[in-house]
């Protein structure tokens, strides 16, 4: 059988099964405000900004694609704030969920060296779908009484996260959200439930100062949820004369990557990653791109650079 809207067919057992994956990034290491609310720059008197994009399995119809912003700032030399957003949509208007968050995040110095920052996330995401976008070959999923009404609903989340780091190295570990939601349940008269698991993430990195101008830092991102088997991605990257920046990315059993990313200003960063697919669906799509910017303000001038490649 010919293949459409593949990943809504997949999104829809998602629903009927056990739960749906939040979006991936594959530059996680610039993306962590997302999923972790402990996660801080530690910069003094710098708001520090982010948003990526992301293009998943092109060439495959209603394919996801997902946003997300981020912003932060240091409040004291104890405490910082941010603010996130998150778009994710599958098909044409089929299936949209918006993430909206604010996070605080109180920082511990545990010695000269080495701090640890204890973070909580609260806000909602808003579902929205629209069932008769779904093309399926038998035709119209909208005559199927499972799909013949629309969700449009709003959820609380709370999440939570820590992250130890130092200049050198960092260790995360958070859920986003674990507040459990569900979002089909006995709907006309048909047994079908879907919701929101909770997701656990557990990240690293160490930065080897290899010369002056060259460091490498290998990292990694563990991701569980209920119903699901683990995600783990392996990364490394080289930074040169801290503006350039190169690596390679393998998700298990799912995906290996090239990343780069070139400081354009002392503020300001761009990052680019493509995804080769290593499973079946490779078959039918030419892969994944997503890019990133970020970008740092400097309130009073003088802290306008982090000395951390992470």
């Amino acid at each position: 059988m010919k293949i459409k809207l593949l990943t809504l067919i997949a999104f829809v057992s998602c629903l009927n099964l056990f739960a749906q994956q939040d979006p991936e990034f594959t530059h996680y290491m610039y993306n962590q405000k997302i999923i972790n609310p402990g996660y801080v720059n530690d910069t003094p008197e710098t708001l520090h900004f982010g948003a990526f994009f992301r293009k998943q399995w092109v060439d495959v119809i209603g394919n996801p694609t997902t946003y997300s912003f981020f912003s932060h700032l240091p409040l004291s030399s104890k405490l910082e704030a941010g603010v996130s957003f998150v778009n994710d949509e599958i098909g044409e208007d089929a299936l949209k969920e918006n993430n909206v968050t604010a996070d605080l995040a109180y920082i511990l110095k545990i010695s000269e060296k080495t701090k640890i920052s204890l973070g909580l996330k609260a806000g909602a995401t808003f579902l929205n779908t629209d069932f008769s976008r779904f093309r399926l070959e038998s035709g119209d999923a909208s005559t199927d009484p499972a799909y013949s009404q629309n969700i449009n609903e709003i959820y609380p989340t709370l999440g939570a996260g820590a992250f130890l780091f130092t200049n050198n190295y960092y260790l995360g570990l958070s859920t986003p959200n674990f507040l459990q939601s569900k979002h089909l349940n006995d709907a006309n008269g048909i047994q079908s439930i879907g919701g929101e698991e909770i997701h656990l993430y557990l990240t690293g990195g160490y930065v080897f100062k290899v010369s002056q101008s060259l460091k490498v830092k290998p990292s990694f991102l563990l991701r569980t949820v209920a119903g699901s088997s683990a995600m783990v991605d392996l990364s490394a990257n080289v930074l040169y004369l801290n503006r350039f920046e190169a690596g390679v990315s393998y998700r298990y059993d799912d995906s290996i990557s090239a990343l780069m990313s070139i400081g354009i200003t002392t503020n300001l960063k761009f990052g680019y990653a493509y995804d080769y697919t290593t499973t079946n669906l490779g078959n039918y799509t030419s892969g994944t791109h997503e890019i990133f910017l970020l970008y740092n303000l400097d309130l009073f001038k003088g802290h306008n650079k982090s000395p951390r490649f992470f």
